[in-house]
């Protein structure tokens, strides 16, 4: 039986991912699943993570989605493997679960001049060395720079980002990742939160530097995706719906949905 694709981030940030798939693919329907009681999932254990995700995974599997998409920098980098190559044979090896680091590491050959990369994201997401690893297998000759920014987070969802006060903590790590690599000549927001600081990360970066968000370019993968699998997109239901889960209670998560997707929803809250 066909069904939705499904959505899946630790709270808020898979909210620009989901945008932009539904913006590149607005017949299919979608179930977004937000695990905002437990998260962050920035600074979680390897295994915490993976746990927390495979969970979600089976939730959207339950809910008929053949297809899902961990549109989670930290899921992606900690659980995305192991669901992968242990739990989808086990659980059905006909479904799909993808990720947003290939994706984007894919894109950034196209967009370098210099193979200096530079990447925020959560110190979880760092600590992996994912986008480290990811650009190795693809760019081996590409010289990368990681930089964890534990503030930005917290900015986006207290809703600071438009603040002035987000400034401060905003070029304070520009100019450390720069310091790191001032040769960097492309910078990767590797966060689905991070889109929300894109005027203050632009104005605070040098115009040289090209930054890249992901949205786009995971639904481009997408969408180039269900064309070299026709199997799977027949398995997708199409009717143009979204559906929102939360964790936490539906209300808080549907005013700060608002933030990330410019209208207004409503949530049903569930039980991981």
């Amino acid at each position: 039986m066909a069904g939705p694709i499904g959505v899946f981030d630790s709270g808020y940030g898979g909210l620009t991912i989901l945008s932009a798939i539904r913006s590149e693919l607005p017949e299919y329907d979608y179930v977004y699943l937000g695990d905002n009681a437990r998260a962050p999932y920035g600074s979680r254990s390897f295994d915490i993570v993976y746990r927390f995700t495979l969970e979600a995974v089976e939730e959207l599997f339950a809910r008929g989605c053949h297809l899902v998409i961990l549109a989670c920098n930290t899921a992606s980098a900690k659980a995305l493997r192991n669901i992968q190559q242990l739990d989808l044979p086990r659980l059905d090896p006909s479904r799909r679960v993808l990720g947003v680091i290939r994706p984007t590491v894919e894109a950034i050959g196209d967009v370098t001049r210099n193979g200096h990369i530079g990447i925020f994201a959560t110190p979880g997401t760092v600590a992996s060395g994912s986008y480290e690893i990811e650009i190795a297998k693809q760019h081996g000759d590409f010289a990368v720079t990681a930089h964890a920014c534990p503030m930005w987070v917290p900015l986006v969802e207290n809703r600071e980002a438009d603040r002035p006060g987000a400034d401060y903590f905003v070029r304070q790590e520009v100019d450390a990742l720069l310091a790191a690599d001032g040769d960097v000549d492309t910078i990767i927001l590797g966060c689905t939160h991070y889109p929300l600081l894109y005027d203050k990360i632009r104005a605070a970066v040098p115009s040289r530097i090209e930054i890249v968000r992901q949205g786009e370019i995971v639904a481009h993968s997408l969408a180039d995706y269900l064309r070299r699998h026709p199997e799977m997109d027949a398995r997708l239901t199409r009717g143009g719906r979204t559906t929102y889960l939360t964790t936490e209670n539906p209300d808080k998560f549907s005013s700060l949905a608002t933030l990330f997707l410019g209208h207004d929803i409503e949530a049903e809250r569930i039980e991981l």
